[in-house]
């Protein structure tokens, strides 16, 4: 089982490294797909781009935080 320290290090680099890369690849959608779609149209994919990076980094705080537990069997 993981530390939580280490998994806390763990969660921060991959918020650091999927930040960015979502941030690009939202932007690259936007810029391929949306240049002439109506203006309701843009705010939506905006809108639901801007809040749905915060999905797997909602998923992964639980983990981060989560004290490991102790899965030694009581038979011996």
């Amino acid at each position: 089982m993981l530390k939580p320290s280490v998994k806390k290090l763990i969660g921060v680099v991959v918020i650091l490294i999927w930040l960015p890369l979502y941030a690009l690849l939202a932007m690259a959608i936007g810029i391929r797909v949306l240049p002439h779609a109506h203006g309701l149209v843009e705010f939506l994919y905006y809108a639901v781009a801007g809040m749905a990076w915060i999905v797997p980094i909602g998923l992964m705080f639980p983990w981060m935080s989560r004290e490991p537990s102790d899965n030694r069997s009581t038979k011996r």
